[in-house]
């Protein structure tokens, strides 16, 4: 009866850790992409907007050196 115990008690404990792994994994896999897309955006938008910023500036300098 013991050994059938411990076979039970590891079998469920393997499956609970896989179960465990899947679940944490799902679930941070979704923050990290959700937190990824908000830096990803932010960090993007304030390239874009600076890039945006320095084009029409450096067209005037441009135009005013030629």
């Amino acid at each position: 009866m013991k050994t059938i115990n411990k076979v039970r008690s590891q079998v469920s404990n393997q499956i609970y850790n896989q179960v465990w792994d899947q679940v944490m994994s799902r679930v941070l896999g979704q923050v990290r992409s959700q937190v990824w897309d908000q830096v990803a955006n932010q960090v993007g938008n304030q390239v874009w907007s600076h890039v945006l910023h320095q084009v029409p500036l450096g067209d005037q300098v441009y135009k005013e050196n030629t």
